[in-house]
């Protein structure tokens, strides 16, 4: 039965879907694992990261149509031998109006029970969270096994972080008390800036267990991957360096 990962915080740019690209890339590619990157934000990025295809491209064969059928095989699409994808675009921003309107059942548990169809047929699956604690992110929390909380050096993603672990906590309490908060996976937005520098070290001052050792830092390499993408990518090798400690730290603590 596959683990299940999600990578979260309530802020946007905070490398959320670049880390989960990466890290289902390293899985499968340098791993040799079998794994399926869920898009669960309805900007498509992920999407549009995995397979350089305009989101469109998925329209009504998305990770929205498999949560109204509660089924995902038939939504599931290849991007590699060992990586597949549940795509989204703009329509999944449906999802709560569908789910409040429609859905008899316990509405956190939507995308559980949909992953349950293909958990059996991966080592892992990492789902990418939309930058807001809305339905989708509970549902991500709901149905994983552990959690990785996104924190970029900024004041207003250091506000955002304490109630995300929260919103785990209440999510252990209610709905899936196996979730593991695998750690905090901080990024520096520049190196060179010392109110950067100063944040990450207050964050492992106040969640020093919690913090991965691996701290991130931007390049140029990441910068443009969703434009150069995982095929044919020269930067590419250069680029994951830093990641492929974290992905050896993930895979130790879950």
């Amino acid at each position: 039965m596959a683990t299940v990962i999600s990578f979260g915080i309530q802020k946007g740019g905070s490398s959320k879907t670049t880390t989960s690209g990466i890290v289902a890339h390293i899985l499968s590619a340098e791993y040799g694992k079998k794994v399926l990157a869920v898009d669960l934000d309805s900007q498509g990025n992920l999407t549009e990261l995995l397979t350089q295809e305009d989101i469109y491209v998925f329209h009504q064969r998305t990770v929205f149509e498999a949560l109204q059928e509660q089924d995902a095989r038939k939504y599931i699409h290849k991007v590699t031998d060992r990586l597949d994808l549940l795509s989204a675009e703009d329509h999944l921003a449906r999802f709560p109006s569908w789910l409040y309107g429609s859905y008899r059942g316990n509405r956190s548990l939507v995308l559980k029970q949909t992953l349950e169809s293909v958990q059996d047929d991966y080592d892992y699956i990492i789902i990418d969270t939309p930058p807001a604690l809305g339905d989708q992110t509970i549902n991500a929390l709901a149905a994983s096994d552990a959690v990785v909380a996104m924190f970029e050096a900024s004041k207003f993603c250091y506000s955002a972080l304490g109630r995300f672990l929260e919103t785990c906590v209440h999510v252990q309490e209610l709905a899936n008390e196996n979730l593991k908060i695998a750690g905090i996976l901080r990024s520096l937005i520049d190196s060179r800036r010392t109110d950067n520098k100063a944040l990450i070290e207050l964050v492992e001052e106040e969640y020093e267990d919690l913090c991965f050792e691996t701290i991130m830092t931007r390049t140029a390499a990441i910068g443009r991957l969703s434009i150069n993408g995982f095929t044919n990518n020269p930067e590419l090798k250069a680029g994951l360096k830093q990641y492929r400690l974290f992905v050896e730290e993930l895979i130790n603590r879950v």
